[in-house]
């Protein structure tokens, strides 16, 4: 049995087997190596994205926190604007009321004008007519 175990044949068989065995899980761990390095890489890339989506978060931050500050002056902006708004209002109530006092102001003035040049037309007509303006208006010059 000695002789049998260590004879070239059964030695070169379980050399071959051996051999076979490293070659696969040599084989193996090389496409293992390959996973690990394509993960690594991928990992790598993440990081760069990481790193560009950080710095236009940070950027984001500021601009929010700017746009917060415009958004606050433009709140008092329109607070000043409405009270102003409002006392326009109030002004233009007032010119209102103040318009139909005028409207009655013009309304006399022309019924006055109307009177003036009644009698502006009378006096030019007595100028031009003397006799009639001593007769009463009785004569049709």
């Amino acid at each position: 049995m000695y002789r049998r175990a260590s004879s070239g044949r059964f030695i070169g068989l379980t050399t071959f087997g051996i051999v076979i065995v490293m070659a696969v899980f040599t084989w193996v761990m090389y496409g293992m190596a390959q996973q690990v390095i394509d993960m690594a890489d991928v990992m790598y890339d993440l990081s760069d994205s990481f790193k560009a989506m950080i710095a236009i978060q940070e950027k984001m931050a500021v601009d929010i926190h700017a746009m917060n500050v415009n958004i606050s002056t433009l709140s008092g902006d329109i607070s000043s604007m409405n009270r102003d708004v409002g006392n326009m209002s109030g002004s233009v109530g007032a010119m209102s009321g103040s318009v139909g006092a005028m409207t009655d102001a013009m309304r006399s003035m022309a019924v006055n004008m109307g009177r003036m040049t009644y009698d502006v037309s009378q006096a030019a007509h007595a100028m031009s007519n003397p006799m009639s303006y001593m007769w009463g208006n009785s004569f049709p010059f």
